[in-house]
C-alpha cells in the first residue's frame, strides 16, 4: 500500500492562511498529508490569520527555519518572505512550487501592483510556477489573467489578485498533487510579454511625489502607492516630508 504524498507549506499573510486552510481541509479527499509548515516567526497579519495556530489546530509541525525542513514530495510556497536556495528546493522529491501574485514573466519580485498601475496596464494576473534558485524565474505551471478596473487603486488591485490567487490555488491543487501539469519555460514568453524584476526597496522612491508633475501623473502615483497600513505617498516641501493623506485622494 502506497503512502500519501507529503506536502510542506511555506507561507504568510491572509492569502497564505487561506491557502493553508484549504490544503489542510482537503488532505483526505485528495490523498496527501501536510507534513509541516513554515511561516514568519509568530507574526500575525490581522486577527484570525495566524498560521502557527492553524497548523497547531490540525496537529501539523511548525518548523523554525528552512534548514530544519524535512524531505517531502511537494514544497508549496505562498507569499513566503525568504528566497529559497537550491538545497531547500531539493528537499521536494516531486516538485517545489510558488504562488506568485502577479503575471509572469512581466512582474518578478515585489511591488508588482504599484508598477502595473504606474504603467497603465489594463490586465493583470496570478501565477503558479516551479521554483528554482532565482527569483520568480521557474517554469509556469498554471496562470490566471483578468482585467484591471479603470482608475484602480493599489488596495483594490491587491484584493482582486488575492481572490483570483486563492481560486487558482484551489482549482489546481488536485493537479499539483497528481503531477498533472505542463511546464512552460518563462524564457519562451519573455519576448512576447516582456519581463522585469523589482525589489521591495524600490517602493521608497516610488512614493515620492514631485509637485511639478502633471495632475494625472500625480494621481496615478498616489493610486499606485497609497496602501493602507503602510507609509503613504509624500512630497518634499522646504526640506520636509509632507504625506498625502487619504483626504486628498480622489474616490476609489
Amino acid at each position: 500500500m502506497s503512502h500519501p504524498k507529503s506536502i510542506i507549506f511555506l507561507g504568510s499573510k491572509p492569502i497564505g492562511y487561506r491557502c493553508l486552510e484549504h490544503l489542510l481541509q482537503k488532505q483526505k479527499q485528495l490523498g496527501y498529508r501536510v507534513a509541516g509548515v513554515l511561516t514568519q516567526a509568530r507574526r500575525e497579519f490581522g486577527s484570525g490569520f495566524n498560521l502557527n495556530e492553524l497548523a497547531a489546530r490540525y496537529k501539523v509541525p511548525v518548523h523554525d527555519s528552512l534548514d530544519a525542513l524535512p524531505e517531502c514530495d511537494i514544497l508549496y510556497s505562498v507569499q513566503y518572505h525568504r528566497i529559497l536556495k537550491q538545497p531547500h528546493i531539493d528537499m521536494a522529491a516531486q516538485i517545489a512550487v510558488n504562488l506568485h501574485m502577479a503575471p509572469l514573466p512581466e512582474y518578478r519580485g515585489s511591488n508588482q501592483f504599484t508598477y502595473a498601475i504606474l504603467e497603465g496596464r489594463e490586465r493583470f494576473g496570478t501565477t503558479i510556477h516551479q521554483m528554482d534558485a532565482r527569483i520568480d524565474h521557474g517554469d509556469i505551471l498554471f496562470e490566471r489573467r483578468f482585467a484591471i478596473p479603470e482608475r484602480c487603486w493599489i488596495k483594490e488591485l491587491y484584493d482582486l489578485t488575492e481572490a483570483q490567487s486563492l481560486q487558482l490555488f484551489m482549482e489546481t491543487l488536485p493537479d499539483i498533487v497528481g503531477g498533472n501539469y505542463e511546464k512552460t519555460p518563462q524564457r519562451t514568453l519573455e519576448e512576447a510579454r516582456g519581463t522585469a524584476l523589482h525589489f521591495r526597496s524600490d517602493i521608497d522612491t516610488l512614493k515620492e511625489i514631485d509637485l511639478s508633475w502633471n495632475a494625472e501623473k500625480i494621481r496615478r502615483h498616489v493610486r499606485a502607492t497609497a496602501m493602507p497600513g503602510f507609509e503613504p505617498p509624500y512630497t518634499m516641501i522646504g526640506g520636509r516630508k509632507v504625506h498625502l493623506t487619504p483626504a486628498l485622494n480622489e474616490p476609489s
